[in-house]
């Protein structure tokens, strides 16, 4: 008997209206801004997400439960997506679904090397698009035997969720400017620009890349331009 309400939503067999009820999926994300879109996908799905912002935060998880499913961002603070990914395809039992997940299209060949079932590029915005992917790779005992698709497909992440990612961006550069941490932001605002489709990160991205190439800029002044980016985010 189910002890938690968690659980016992976890023994409900999927619907039409909601085709991933009943799955726990483990998000490994750094994006606050691209987890919140993956959180509405689920919502919106049935499933149940737990978040990993890291390699170690995602095998910590990996220790306490098993989800069905796991989505890997590639790009992450403390190593490459690939590296879990190859770790959990290898892990007995498997889970039932790997979904690699980047900004970078041209990674998809090494996440399905690595191990993953599939390879969806950011953003990731679309209901039925997501569904469609975490279906195919669960049993089919457990898919409902139609899925009624929504009449808004594309989800829309609160700003906050950027706000919160560029500040946290700013921090970090505030907190060191050596080369690892300055590469890894330039491809976390690459990332994040595609996410939420905005140009003016874009450009944050290419501020920092130029501090990693020692071309132009000052760490201060990247961190004020993110800042204020931040800062606009309050007023849409």
């Amino acid at each position: 008997m189910p002890e938690t309400l968690e659980e016992l939503v976890m023994l409900q067999p999927p619907t039409a209206e909601r085709p991933l009820l009943g799955t726990i999926i483990l998000v490994v994300e750094d994006s606050r801004h691209a987890c919140e879109a993956l959180r509405l996908i689920c919502q919106r799905s049935g499933a149940r997400i737990r978040r990993a912002e890291s390699l170690a935060s995602a095998e910590r998880h990996l220790r306490t439960y098993r989800p069905r499913i796991a989505v890997v961002d590639l790009g992450l603070p403390d190593g490459s997506g690939l590296q879990l990914i190859e770790q959990m395809s290898k892990a007995d039992p498997r889970i039932d679904g790997i979904i690699a997940t980047s900004g970078d299209e041209s990674l998809a060949s090494a996440a399905l090397a690595a191990g993953a079932d599939t390879f969806l590029p950011k953003p990731l915005a679309s209901v039925s698009e997501f569904q469609n992917a975490a279906l195919s790779l669960l049993p089919h005992d457990h898919r409902p035997r139609s899925v009624v698709r929504p009449d808004a497909d594309d989800v829309q992440p609160d700003p906050i969720a950027l706000k919160d990612d560029l500040s946290l961006a700013a921090e970090l550069l505030r907190s060191g400017s050596d080369a690892e941490t300055l590469d890894y932001l330039s491809r976390f605002l690459s990332g994040l620009a595609k996410c939420a489709e905005r140009s003016r990160i874009s450009e944050l991205g290419d501020m920092v890349q130029a501090l990693v190439e020692k071309r132009d800029g000052r760490p201060e002044d990247v961190v004020l331009a993110i800042e204020r980016e931040a800062a606009a985010l309050e007023r849409v």
